[in-house]
């Protein structure tokens, strides 16, 4: 009787649903988003190495030197450390020319940052040594100046004075909204006379097991302490922390999202009262008849309250239908990640149904209590 009813009235049912479905397909659109972008973050976080702890000096008036870091490379459990200085420098090859990050830094950094070469060699403690005007360029750094090229052996001008290339590195792609990729690297003591300073910026420290990193990096923060002697003037992380953060982030702005999509799944469930009290007005005195034939107060209002659940329901259903397909039209457009929750699908599915119900509970309560014989004098 209740599909039969929805059937008579196909456009006001279709329009009754509408809201129920947009509530629930943006439920579900909203959080497949909002979990893809957390999962692309925790991805791009977890490729800079778990095992890898960024110490940074923040105080301006600190002085932190190459002596300073070995004192740090004592530490237990530290398998690598790459200390960094870093600036903007422009780098010139011909006609070509172009602005790049500059890292000088030791030959232990290309495996501390899991690099990997495309051809060339990398930066060695005797450049360090040498002052050697010498640079490793990433991908796109070399393909700006060079194109398609080998520009290991060639010559570039960095802030006007030529260097040799002796490398060049994989592409890494972007991290965190940063290219890995446009940068050029130097050796230490060339780059502190790139960027005027002596001071080290950065050193990433990798760590002999992962399992110890909490350890290490209280026994670093303790070396840092007793060396600068300020604890606000340096920062000790890992990628570990900042994937927290930023799954914490990530996380509140999916539940906003999922939160302002389920406002309009109430009011769906808005417009199912209102069509339902609309149904019970016009079906006064088919009520009646019932009623005058034995109909109980329960029968009349399981009728109207199993319409609406079935309203609800199919909305629901093809909310979920229509999620699906737009969210997976989003990443094609976008190609942003997206990652489907089931749970959300079947919370979001199970709400419309409840919507259903409570919506549908007034307007069928209102129903069952009409007085028969009102009700068959009602024109």
């Amino acid at each position: 009787m209740a599909l039969k009813s929805i059937k008579a009235n196909k456009i006001r049912s279709f329009l009754t649903m509408l809201g129920i479905i947009i509530g629930v397909s943006s439920v579900i659109v909203m959080v497949a988003i909002g979990q893809g972008s957390t999962k692309e973050v925790q991805d791009q976080i977890g490729s800079l190495g778990t095992n890898v702890l960024t110490l940074t000096v923040t105080g301006s008036d600190v002085t932190f030197k190459e002596e300073d870091v070995e004192q740090i490379q004592d530490v237990d459990g530290i398998e690598a450390i790459a200390a960094t200085v870093s600036g903007r420098v422009t780098v010139k090859n011909g006609i070509n020319n172009t602005q790049v990050s500059m890292i000088g830094t030791t030959s232990s950094y290309l495996d501390v940052r899991d690099l990997q070469l495309q051809s060339g060699r990398f930066i060695a403690d005797l450049d360090h040594d040498n002052h050697s005007k010498i640079a490793v360029l990433g991908s796109d750094t070399a393909q700006t100046l060079f194109g398609l090229g080998d520009p290991v052996g060639e010559y570039v001008k960095v802030n006007g004075t030529s260097y040799k290339v002796v490398g060049v590195l994989q592409s890494v792609g972007s991290s965190l909204g940063t290219s890995g990729d446009n940068m050029i690297i130097v050796p230490l003591s060339t780059g502190q006379r790139l960027a005027s300073t002596t001071n080290i910026g950065t050193t990433y420290v990798k760590v002999e097991n992962e399992d110890m990193i909490n350890f290490v990096s209280n026994l670093i923060e303790r070396t840092m302490y007793s060396i600068v002697g300020d604890a606000d003037s340096y920062s000790v992380s890992s990628q570990k922390d900042l994937m927290e953060t930023a799954s914490s982030v990530n996380e509140t702005m999916t539940l906003l999202l999922g939160g302002s999509a389920a406002i309009s799944l109430i009011v769906g469930g808005i417009g199912i009262m209102n069509i339902m009290l609309v149904s019970v007005s016009e079906r006064t005195k088919e009520i009646g008849i019932r009623k005058a034939i034995g109909a109980k107060r329960g029968n009349i209002l399981l009728q109207f309250l199993i319409e609406s659940m079935v309203l609800s329901s199919f909305g629901g259903m093809i909310g979920v239908g229509i999620g699906i397909i737009s969210a997976q039209v989003f990443t094609l457009l976008t190609g942003t990640a997206i990652t489907y929750s089931v749970p959300v699908m079947l919370l979001s599915f199970g709400f419309s149904l409840l919507v259903g119900i409570l919506f549908g509970v007034f307007p069928a309560n209102k129903a069952s209590k009409l007085d028969p014989i009102q009700a068959l004098r009602y024109e």
